[in-house]
């Protein structure tokens, strides 16, 4: 499951596909540590890298969606909420202790979670927002 920010995931909009690069930048030091063996540690710098970075990128994707009156809001934050909540429950198992299991499933939930909602709702608004800005009389 690698986890590269090529074009599938690449919005059209600068600030989120560069919020979005530094995401994958993480992931990736996830999946490779996981693949030489590691990952422990790792899976705790992500979860707390995570914790900062939802709530700064979700932030900024929802003030977008407000000001350009995006018809995909409600679904879309949803999709932030479910993000949220799945995070927490794995810091809770993560109090618990970390395993191997645990960090095989954090990886496997986080990457596909990433990659649907980028490739899909993110692409979506990028595309919104690209034709918004677009339209006459409005600032680009």
């Amino acid at each position: 499951m690698r986890v590269t920010l090529d074009k599938r995931f690449k919005t059209g909009i600068l600030w989120l596909d560069a919020q979005h690069r530094s995401l994958f930048e993480k992931m990736s030091g996830l999946v490779g540590a996981i693949e030489m063996g590691g990952g422990k540690e790792e899976v705790t710098r992500l979860i707390d890298f995570l914790d900062e970075y939802v709530v700064v990128h979700f932030h900024d994707e929802e003030k977008a969606m407000g000001s350009s009156q995006y018809p995909g809001t409600l679904s879309h934050m949803k999709e932030h909420t479910y993000f949220i909540e799945d995070l927490s429950r794995l810091k809770a198992e993560l109090k618990k202790g970390v395993s191997a299991p645990l960090v095989l499933k954090v990886r496997k939930r986080i990457v596909l979670w990433l990659k649907n909602h980028i490739g899909g709702a993110d692409k979506e608004l990028g595309v919104f927002l690209l034709k918004e800005t677009a339209l006459p009389g409005k600032k680009g």
